[in-house]
């Protein structure tokens, strides 16, 4: 299977501004689209069989309409949206909520995901301004631990000591609720590569690849990989700043992988943590 456990689509009314913000903060340019349709455009060209959507509520007001977006596409059918923008074949689309701690809401909002079945839920410290070591966040990691994987952001291009996202809160939140699955965005800290590799090589968090292999030094990476092991790392895009089809080919010329490392990468881990048929 190819699965991609890390993109980004936007509803239409702010998917244009959602791009050139994610092009301003992280000064990646990129010529692809936002919207929904663009994205499935890209996994169909990729032969994807599923993919992970991910959306991140910026202030606690936009948590209740970012969950209803999500929960009407996991109420829609397949065929539908196929038929709707016109696909020759559609990926199995697994979309992840988001929470947000001065939500108010935050219990029901859970309760809303749980009761659809939703499998997990997608943290953005700092887009949303929330400090991962803010004791807030631990009431809401301990309600879902055990029905819900949590997705996290790590790291940030504009390295300080005041970043809200590091490995090492990463690692301080697995030991405070072991129970909680947690897969830790781009390689456990963007531009965090060193302290991703102290802090988490060898733990049970899971790592994805995206905004990773073009960007974090090969035989860091690789030390990473083999330390860590291949059956806890994901293949993620980070669509719409990058597309699946370069992530898998950029994981193609890592020639140090077998053919067997890189199809659990690619798509075996992932469906046996999302329960997905093989």
């Amino acid at each position: 299977m190819r699965i991609d456990f890390h993109t980004h689509a936007f509803a239409d009314k702010i998917a244009d501004k959602a791009v050139e913000q994610l092009i301003a903060y992280y000064e990646l340019p990129t010529t692809f689209g936002g919207r929904l349709p663009d994205l499935l455009q890209q996994a169909v060209a990729a032969r994807l069989d599923a993919l992970v959507l991910l959306v991140a509520a910026t202030r606690p007001e936009q948590v209740k309409p970012a969950n209803d977006w999500i929960l009407q596409l996991a109420r829609t059918p397949p065929t539908a949206l196929r038929d709707a923008f016109g696909l020759p074949s559609m990926p199995e689309i697994v979309p992840f909520g988001t929470l947000h701690p001065d939500d108010v809401h935050w219990p029901e909002e859970i309760a809303r995901l749980r009761t659809a079945g939703i499998r997990g839920i997608k943290l953005h410290p700092e887009f949303q301004g929330i400090d991962l070591a803010d004791a807030r966040l631990l009431p809401i990691f301990e309600e879902i631990a055990g029905d819900f994987l949590l997705l996290v952001h790590v790291g940030d291009p504009h390295v300080s000591a005041d970043n809200l996202s590091t490995p090492a809160k990463i690692a301080a939140l697995h030991r405070q609720v072991p129970t909680l699955t947690l897969i830790a965005a781009h390689m456990g800290g963007y531009c965090f590569w060193e302290e991703a590799y102290r802090e988490l090589a060898g733990t049970s968090i899971y790592l994805d690849t995206s905004s990773v292999v073009a960007y974090m030094p090969t035989d860091l990476l690789r030390a990473m990989i083999d330390r860590h092991g291949v059956e806890r790392i994901l293949m993620g895009s980070d669509y719409p700043l990058s597309s699946p089809q370069r992530e898998l080919g950029l994981l193609a010329q890592c020639r140090w992988l077998s053919d067997v490392q890189r199809e659990a990468i690619t798509g075996g881990n992932a469906a046996r943590l999302l329960g997905l048929a093989t």
